[in-house]
């Protein structure tokens, strides 16, 4: 989905998110990264004084004592997912030293002095990968008033607003996202300061701006020419030698993912939800430049003819699919192409009837709800590599793990698709050497849910812990000592 809000003249138009929310928004105040910097750079002492420096100790000639090691944490439950393996552990035990997981399993050796926190009967996983998110808005039940507020308000009140958002995110046990569509660099302000400590969320790849053609789904559309002072999105460009370079501007910009808009979509005004609108020449391009930068690329791809293209071109995964036929699926499954059905989205529909948006979007909302569920059932069947993405912020941020609840509805089994959001789309992100698994070295991101949800999926909706990077967010049912 896309959401986009934009802002007058002189201000840049940003590139659209995923077109399921639709925030038209602004543009080219300074950048939230660029914001971050300035504020560490006004803190650098401008000198030191020859009277401090006089005062200064000498050096030491003996190297100082090594710090203690930091105490360690054991999470114990009644049992235990790992992210890759078919059946359950139990128990359930992980022993997290500092920021790692020290050991993992029934055998974990508990060390002395650490502190315990035993959940019961609860289950240990991986915290959660989502591979589609939009951190920088949330859409909301009126979309004039969404437009308005996307042109009026300063660019560090989104950004503030966004500390909420990724926030929630993270007490939702998804400790781990990939962000694919912003503006103003507020997802690269936002993986920045989390990074480092100012503000708590998930850790985030970004894509910045989603590269598309001229009129598509990753441009601006809908206002009359040059009402917003520029008639393109930042990410706008057509031909192979464009997009090309569009792909080196997104990553001088931060992106850590590369986003394309493959076909129409459901909230860009202007488009059929399934129409190609990049050529299989330029996604091509995008593609080899790309993977020669060590970025993955992402397409949004609704229908199947953007993406049979997209997939020869070599894309890593298909975002949404939602009217993909049998030959682009058997395609898929022959290249290792991962689809991420972002499913959750159908609760959007109704919001945006009732909320004012536009005829056109709301009739290719209907139209693609009406497809997924068969597609999504399809793709099991065929034995496609599915991914965990959820669009969140077409739905409030924070709702994460229904997405779980639906794969599960629509045919897959619980233990898939909690693979999907954590080994598996670990792997897909390029992270799996840090994260998606419980196992000695990795991040020490772990999460709980109440009882086994591979027989409820939707205890991942209640958890009773988060901690990532060794950190406790939260825990809500625990006896601690």
């Amino acid at each position: 989905m896309h959401v986009r809000t934009r802002t007058p003249a002189p201000i840049t138009t940003p590139t659209p998110p995923c077109r399921r929310a639709r925030t038209l928004a602004g543009a080219a105040a300074t950048p939230v990264a660029t914001v971050f910097a300035t504020a560490a750079a006004l803190l650098l002492p401008l000198g030191v004084p020859d009277t401090a420096r006089a005062a200064a100790p000498p050096s030491a000639t003996t190297p100082p004592p090594a710090a203690a090691p930091p105490r360690a944490i054991v999470l114990k439950a009644a049992r235990l997912f790992d992210g890759r393996s078919e059946a359950l552990q139990a128990p359930g035990v992980v022993v997290i030293r500092g920021d790692r997981i020290e050991a993992v399993g029934p055998a974990a050796a508990i060390p002395a002095g650490a502190e315990v926190i035993d959940l019961g009967d609860a289950t240990l996983l991986p915290g959660l990968i989502d591979a589609h998110t939009h951190l920088s808005f949330e859409m909301t039940d009126n979309w004039p008033q969404m437009e308005l507020d996307g042109l009026k308000k300063p660019i560090p009140q989104l950004a503030l607003e966004a500390t909420a958002f990724v926030r929630r995110t993270l007490e939702a046990g998804v400790t781990t996202v990939r962000d694919v569509g912003s503006w103003e660099q507020i997802d690269v302000g936002l993986r920045n300061a989390i990074a480092q400590g100012a503000i708590q969320g998930p850790r985030m790849l970004v894509a910045v701006n989603g590269i598309g053609a001229t009129g598509g789904h990753c441009d601006v559309t809908g206002y009359r020419p040059g009402a917003l002072g520029r008639d393109s999105a930042d990410g706008v460009a057509d031909g192979p030698d464009a997009v090309r370079a569009m792909v080196r501007r997104q990553v001088k910009l931060g992106a850590d993912v590369i986003k394309i808009c493959a076909s129409g979509g459901v909230l860009s005004e202007g488009d059929a939800v399934d129409s190609p609108q990049m050529t299989e020449a330029e996604m091509a391009a995008v593609v080899d430049e790309a993977h020669a930068l060590g970025k993955k690329v992402a397409a949004h791809c609704h229908g199947a003819t953007a993406a049979k293209r997209a997939v020869r071109a070599g894309v890593d995964s298909i975002e949404h699919g939602t009217f993909l036929d049998d030959e682009a699926l058997l395609l898929m499954k022959a290249k290792g192409t991962t689809l991420v059905p972002t499913l959750y989205t159908v609760v959007s529909t109704k919001r945006l009837a009732d909320g004012g948006a536009p005829a056109s979007v709301v009739e290719k909302a209907r139209r693609a709800d009406a497809a997924i569920e068969r597609t999504f059932r399809r793709a099991v069947q065929l034995g496609v590599r599915i991914g965990f993405g959820t669009d969140a912020a077409v739905f409030p941020h924070g709702q994460n793990a229904r997405e779980l609840a639906q794969m599960v509805a629509w045919g897959m089994r619980p233990v898939d698709a909690l693979r999907a959001a954590t080994g598996s789309n670990a792997e897909l992100l390029g992270v799996a050497e840090t994260t998606g698994t419980l196992a000695p070295g990795r991040a020490a991101d772990v999460i709980a849910a109440p009882g086994d949800p591979t027989r409820g999926i939707e205890a991942m909706e209640r958890l009773v812990l988060v901690v990532k990077g060794g950190e406790v967010v939260r825990v809500t049912r625990a006896g601690a000592r």
